[in-house]
Parts: structure tokens; sequence; C-alpha cells
């Protein structure tokens, strides 16, 4: 198992800001995308990384960049480190295989989520209201049951500390306007179907997924990362049961833990015995394999 990656730091390159996984920086005409092995719960960044989990992330976050290219324009401009500007090249150990080049666009304020069953948050929603985010749906549904079809769930974008709230479509059109909002939920739903069509094709069910968007000057375009485990619902297709949670090849296992505990989902976090933080890393090995189809090469 290599060395956990916390934070970066790189002398000669202008840090823009740091997420709860990703620290971007400013090289002018681009930005640099690194994936550290951090982890969040609950909102929460654990004081423990996950090993390789960055990599992870953006080696599957490429794949299916790669996959849906033709379907939407991305952000994504270069994968390949040796390819990267000169300043960069200093840091080419660190940044390799958790690392991207992509365009600077205006972030849309909006996460675009496709839920194709219903589970997560949607659950909880469908229980105490008989819909999802203003969709009505069928009574008697049972908690991870799959939807007739795919719907289009809008959740503004937290703030630091705070949850991802569902809202309407209308909502949606009230803040970006009609037109703005069309596209984005027509373009959520459109490139969703391939890789669920894949992901089924593999063994594993997408429940949901959330898309980001942004412009780059008046093209609508993908941004972030896309389909994987923290932005994702993958479920293992030969274990699907409704009715329940399912397994999933996520940080679920991670908050499953730290409700054992009765941690007050607070900062600051509880320190992650190895054998949690070494399960959590196997999730999302596991995970890289079931999709890509291979194994990961830094397992």
């Amino acid at each position: 198992m290599s060395t956990a990656l916390f934070e970066t730091h790189f002398p000669g390159l202008t840090l823009k800001g740091r997420g709860k996984v990703r620290d971007i920086y400013d090289l002018g005409d681009a930005l640099l995308i690194v994936a550290s092995d951090r982890i969040s719960a609950f909102d929460v960044i654990m004081a423990d990384p996950i090993p390789d989990k960055g990599k992870i992330l953006t080696q599957i976050s490429n794949f299916w960049f790669a996959k849906i290219g033709d379907l939407v324009p991305t952000h994504l401009l270069e994968t390949d480190v040796r390819s990267f500007p000169a300043a960069c090249r200093p840091h080419a150990d660190t940044l390799r295989d958790r690392s991207i080049l992509v365009t600077k666009a205006k972030v849309v304020p909006f996460e675009c989520v496709v839920r194709g069953y219903l589970s997560g948050s949607g659950w909880k929603e469908y229980r105490e209201r008989g819909g999802v985010c203003g969709i009505r749906l069928p009574g008697g549904l049972v908690e991870s049951d799959r939807l007739a079809e795919p719907i289009f769930t809008p959740a503004t974008k937290a703030e630091a500390g705070t949850h991802d709230e569902n809202v309407s479509f209308d909502r949606m059109v009230r803040d970006l306007g009609g037109e703005l909002s069309e596209r984005l939920r027509s373009l959520s739903l459109a490139v969703s179907r391939r890789p669920r069509d894949i992901a089924e094709g593999r063994g594993s069910i997408l429940a949901a997924t959330t898309f980001e968007f942004g412009l780059v000057g008046e093209t609508v375009t993908l941004v972030d990362e896309v389909l994987t485990p923290d932005s994702s619902r993958f479920w293992p297709k030969d274990a699907y049961t409704p009715g329940g949670p399912q397994p999933s090849f996520d940080k679920q296992f991670l908050r499953d833990y730290l409700l054992s505990i009765r941690w007050p989902q607070k900062p600051p976090p509880p320190p992650l015995p190895a054998e949690i933080v070494a399960k959590t890393r196997a999730k999302y090995l596991e995970a890289y394999g079931r999709l890509l189809g291979h194994k990961a090469p830094f397992a």
C-alpha cells in the first residue's frame, strides 16, 4: 500500500483553493486539479486519508470522460503529466495518476442528480412526501426500488459544513432560467444512459449519479469528477434485492462505522482504525476493478 497524500504543496504553482478532496491550482489559462486521498463523511474531512483514493477517483473519472466525451463537451484538457505545463514537471511524481488539466468554466450552482432507483435522500423524501424534488411517484414503492424511468432531481450546492438540499426543477428554473435548466436536465438524463448500460454489462447497477456543469463561454460543459464512487451510487447487480439498503462501492462502509461509534457528526473527526482505512480502500479498489474491468496498477 502506498503512502497516502493528505494535502499538496507545490512551490511555483498558485493554489486556488482546496475542496473536501481536491486541491486546485491556477495555471493562468487552465486549472490543475489534484485529487488527494482525503475522505469526508457527514461533511467533515477525516484526519486519516485513504491511500490511493485520489488515484482511484481520477482514473475512474477519466475512464468515463472518454466514454461520454462524444455526448457532451467536457472540461478535460489533459490527463498525462508528461504533457502538463513545464511548471508542473518538478511535481510529476506526486501528480501522476491523480491529476488532470482542465479548462476554466463558470460553474452552475446546482448539482444535477439523475436517480434510477429510490435510495438515499430520495427514499427519505419519498416516505415523507410521496415523491422526490416535486416529482410524484407511484405509491407502494420500497427502498432501492427501480424507477420506471430515471428522474432528474436537482440540488443546491452546499456551503462548507452544510448539506446539499434537494430542490424542485421549478426552483432551478427560477434561479437559472428555463432555457439553461431544460438544457441541464436533458443533458443529464441523456449522458447517464450510456454509463448505466456499461455498468450493468459489467455487473454493477448505477443507482444514482451527480453531474456538475459549467459554462465555457456560452457552451454548457461537464466539469468536476464524473461517475466515481464519490459522485455516484453503484451497487453489485448480483446482490440487488429491493426492500432495504444495498451493498455499495463507496464510503458508505465508513459512514456505517462512524454511526456505530456514535460520533456526533461534527469536528473534530475521530481517528480511524487501520482496519477501517484498509477496508474503505478495498471498497474503492473494488469499484475500480468492476467499472474499468481490470485491477488498478497501483493496488
